[in-house]
């Protein structure tokens, strides 16, 4: 581990200012204009919102889901909402407020243990007051989580031309939870009001956006949303700016009794100042482009709010590793290291060319190998030298375990079965299973290492585990329909001398194809040939 880590941590006291004066707000050592609440003041503005709140509240049986990231916009909505309830008679209280704060598991820890704090106290205090506001936190499938995919599957890490991330572990957990609410045998309505901390002022883009969809209302203040037909959506801050959003979390009680001055502080920790909003479309920009968000994001040059935080506090040392994993998937994406971590194959086992040349596919077994180790090794570390909060931290769950086991094993047919093994090494601890694997196949891992050594080439022994690992699943199932379709993809995969061998075969298929296009005759041998002898043809994608 870096000697950065080895320092001893010491409490730093805050050196955070906040001070309101009049209609502006210093906070740190910035004094600036509330721009949108201006001469009409905020109280006027707050209560111009509280009313429309409650008078869209009573219209309908719709219930309500408030999209909590923890951030200011957010919490900024949540404590309009809360208040607007508060202030309803009881016998108004007809429908129920949702609460939805999404967990990719991979969120920056700090923020992700502020958050759930939140909505611990939030659900005591809306049962104490007998509010029909319920907190969810909601997460992905096990099978769609970060490094089930990186890990598990392969996926590289994250880019601009590959965002795989944010469907799976943002958009589905959001709207599958929303789409039950409006199929569920016990509500009888069909849609929902989802309330967004979006704002004009976070970009040019986001006020051409929010102008745009303000113009689809199809009721007031209500514009329906573009993929969930079932929904409608209201900004209620989308014209306050950022200060707008200080002055306002910094002059009124939270009213679920978290404190917003600990949220200014978490702030003043880091950097920029954004948020990282619950996505429900693919519009919403990436935690890439917020302050706050997974600390595994690939898709910014930098996080520099990881790296502000354990820059300001020697106490948050600890999540050094988190950022050295992340900057080391970033670089995995360039250069050699992309050549040498990536499969020269696409992930359905095929060689795919662009430009004449190949494209690199999934991490390679030893890459994933390798992912698996660095994460419980970071995990392992932080537990032992970190604060007493992080004893027990997660970066990589058990259920995650068992799912990138079973797809290893399974799906990839690395029947060498590795992860314990890894497991043990990197935390000294034995890897607790419930059967998410076959223990019957007839190989353990001192027979695959044998045939390891006496096939020609790595090719010929992936070739040969993978057919003995087809034949034994086929054998213990009461049905063999299509184990030809999965030899015959053992074949495309492996069933080669080198890795070269199979470009030049795929570089052959596209220039024979290529010269039949266009009415020339060249047969895959003939090409075959030219390809190995270099000589210059037009292959194309």
């Amino acid at each position: 581990m870096s000697q950065y880590l080895e320092n001893n941590m010491t409490e730093n006291s805050s050196n955070i200012t906040q001070v309101e004066l009049g209609k502006k707000t210093a906070i740190g050592t910035g004094v600036r204009q509330s721009a949108f609440f201006g001469d009409s003041g905020m109280d006027n503005e707050i209560d111009r919102i509280t009313l429309d709140m409650q008078r869209i509240y009573k219209e309908d049986d719709m219930p309500w889901i408030v999209t909590y990231s923890g951030g200011k916009d957010s919490t900024a909505v949540l404590q309009l909402v809360w208040t607007a309830i508060a202030g309803l008679e009881k016998s108004e209280l007809h429908k129920p407020v949702y609460v939805i704060t999404n967990d990719t598991l991979v969120e920056n820890p700090i923020v992700s243990s502020w958050v759930k704090q939140s909505l611990d106290t939030m659900r005591q205090a809306a049962e104490k007051a007998h509010l029909p506001i319920y907190p969810n936190l909601i997460t992905p499938e096990v099978s769609k989580t970060f490094w089930v995919n990186l890990i598990g599957r392969g996926y590289p890490a994250p880019n601009t031309r590959f965002r795989w991330c944010t469907e799976r572990m943002k958009i589905s957990p959001t709207t599958t939870f929303i789409r039950k609410l409006t199929e569920a045998g016990d509500i009888k309505h069909a849609s929902v009001i989802i309330l967004l901390g979006t704002r004009k002022a976070e970009s040019a883009a986001r006020s051409k956006r929010i102008t745009d969809t303000q113009k689809k209302a199809t009721r007031e203040l209500l514009v329906p949303h573009h993929e969930i037909a079932s929904a409608l959506t209201w900004a209620p801050i989308a014209e306050w700016t950022n200060d707008d959003v200080w002055t306002y979390l910094t002059s009124k009680e939270n009213p679920w009794g978290h404190k917003n001055t600990e949220l200014l502080a978490l702030y003043a920790s880091a950097t920029e100042d954004a948020e990282c909003p619950v996505v429900i479309d693919t519009s919403t920009p990436s935690c890439g482009n917020s302050r706050f968000g997974c600390w595994t994001c690939t898709l910014v040059e930098k996080d520099k709010s990881m790296s502000a935080m354990i820059h300001n506090d020697d106490q948050k040392e600890w999540m050094f590793p988190l950022l050295e994993i992340r900057d080391e998937l970033a670089a995995s994406g360039q250069g050699e290291k992309r050549e040498e971590m990536r499969d020269w194959r696409r992930m359905t086992g095929t060689v795919s060319l662009h430009d004449g040349k190949e494209v690199r596919g999934p991490y390679t077994q030893k890459s994933r190998s390798y992912w698996l180790e660095k994460v419980l090794t970071a995990q392992t570390w932080i537990r032992e030298n970190g604060p007493k909060e992080v004893s027990d931290l997660e970066l990589i769950t058990h259920e995650e375990l068992l799912e990138i086991r079973r797809i290893w094993v399974l799906e990839k047919h690395e029947r060498e079965d590795m992860l314990p093994e890894i497991y043990k090494k990197s935390t000294g601890e034995r890897f607790l299973d419930t059967g998410t694997v076959d223990d019957s196949f007839p190989f353990n891992s001192n027979d695959l290492k044998e045939l390891e050594n006496i096939a020609d080439h790595h090719l010929q022994y992936e070739l040969l585990r993978e057919l003995i690992s087809v034949e034994h699943t086929a054998s213990v199932q009461s049905n063999r329909m299509g184990i030809w379709d999965q030899l015959n993809k053992a074949f495309d995969r492996s069933g080669f001398t080198s890795e070269q061998e199979a470009i030049n075969a795929k570089k052959a298929s596209v220039r024979s194809r290529d010269a039949a296009s266009k009415g020339n005759q060249l047969t895959y041998e003939q090409a075959r040939d030219e390809v190995t002898a270099g000589i210059p043809g037009s292959e194309r994608t």
